[in-house]
């Protein structure tokens, strides 16, 4: 075979083979964004879930600072002192302190202490640290809460503002049409201009809410990227859940679902804060120990055969603290009866909430089945209108008439879908779920 045919073989079968490896490698397209995806992609991005979750860290550590209390502390110690002489000695070896050991005194420890609870401030401590990490930990869950409500409302307005801008579309497509054949019949004398002049106005009408119904897709779509990104003019592919059939309310089972909100976790933790803080304040009344142990050298010269060790038990008792540790007493106590009023408070409000939210969901269900029946029937009475227009029987303010409720019908109609998805999701927050 010459080697110029052989060469050019080649030549194609390597390109041959760069052109499936480039189409195997190419991107398959995304697939449409889901309520989930859009939620973890704004749980991903720094949000207050990010913030939160740093907060219920720095708690665990405060929970590490409050244990380590109750080891011992160990640490290295080195000093030296010069004490001037007697000034009226001859000799130079007189030191004129006798709290000190001499005129020249060298210090090195190796340091060990110890704190004896004996007055329950430690465990005090330890209380309010645990409380703090329980209240982060209830906010952290609040902070993601409130970020998928969020998301699930800035998502459900975008597919409201894509389906309206739909309508509004098709609706004025119609009403063209219709102002087409109005003028058509204005022509060649069947009609009166006015009918040409009112298709003309309604045409005008819709064409002002298609531009309204689509800045309001931009605005929702800049709504819901900027959870995660700063490109938020893109248009996002999303999931349409809207033309998808409907769950039915859930029966409630509790009377009292609200009840396990997380907000009550919260309450819980700070009362229990302010009465490790009542605990810590009263330990100032009672007596604290401690125990120090030393190893080292305290001695006139700097040897080590002078090494020795020493051990030191403190005990510390108040006398005269009286009145600020009652005082600080007095303020905690206080500030956890302030927590159970607000927990009442907050009983009265989420069973409002609740009750709302069952009701809303109910309402807006059975408002779907009423739409669903608006669409039909306006559907129906533009269809005869065009009819009987068509046959000189009606008017053209009968067309108009019925295409603006045909618009209103179907707006309704989407309305009310994202209007229940949402009382659901409200639902979900306001039963503690």
């Amino acid at each position: 075979m010459p080697l110029g045919r052989t060469t050019a073989g080649t030549v194609v079968w390597v390109m041959m083979a760069m052109v499936r490896v480039a189409a195997q490698s190419q991107t398959p397209p995304s697939r449409p964004l889901s309520l989930e995806d859009c939620v973890r992609l704004a749980q991903a991005a720094p949000s207050s879930v990010v913030i939160a979750r740093q907060q219920a860290e720095i708690a665990h550590y405060g929970i590490t600072q409050a244990r380590a209390e109750f080891f011992p502390s160990a640490s290295l110690s080195s000093a030296y002192t010069y004490n001037s002489p007697v000034n009226n000695s001859n000799s130079r070896d007189s030191f004129s302190f006798v709290s000190l050991n001499g005129i020249r005194e060298y210090q090195a420890f190796l340091m060990t202490n110890l704190q004896i609870d004996t007055s329950g401030r430690l465990r005090a401590g330890l209380e309010r640290a645990r409380a703090d990490q329980d209240a982060a930990r209830a906010g952290l869950g609040i902070a993601g809460r409130d970020l998928k409500r969020s998301v699930t409302t800035s998502y459900y307005r975008l597919l409201l503002a894509r389906h309206l801008v739909q309508v509004d579309r098709d609706v004025l497509a119609e009403s063209q049409s219709f102002e087409k054949r109005s003028r058509l019949l204005a022509e060649h004398g069947e009609v009166a201009q006015a009918d040409v002049i009112k298709a003309g106005a309604e045409a005008a009408f819709l064409e002002q809410a298609l531009n309204a119904a689509e800045l309001e897709e931009k605005l929702a779509n800049h709504d819901l990227a900027s959870f995660w990104t700063t490109d938020v003019d893109t248009p996002l592919s999303v999931m349409d859940v809207l033309a998808d059939k409907l769950a039915p309310p859930e029966t409630a089972a509790d009377a009292t679902p609200f009840l396990g909100r997380l907000e009550f976790r919260v309450f819980d933790a700070q009362k229990r804060g302010f009465l490790a803080d009542v605990k810590r304040a009263r330990a100032d009344l009672l007596p604290q120990t401690s125990v120090l142990f030393q190893y080292g050298i305290d001695s006139t010269r700097f040897t080590f055969a002078d090494r020795g060790y020493a051990s030191f038990i403190h005990l510390d008792i108040p006398l005269w603290d009286w009145f600020r540790a009652r005082s600080a007493m007095r303020q905690f106590r206080l500030q956890s009866q302030q927590v159970d009023v607000q927990r009442r408070m907050a009983e009265r409000t989420f069973s409002r909430d609740y009750r709302d939210a069952l009701a809303r969901v109910e309402k807006v269900y059975a408002q779907i089945a009423q739409t669903e029946t608006q669409v039909k029937l306006s559907e129906d009475n533009l269809r005869l209108s065009r009819v009987r227009y068509e046959g000189g029987e009606g008017s053209a303010l009968d067309v108009v008439t019925a295409q603006a409720q045909l618009a209103q019908a179907r707006s309704n109609y989407y309305a009310a879908r994202a209007n229940y998805l949402n009382a659901r999701a409200d639902l979900e927050v306001a039963s503690g779920r």
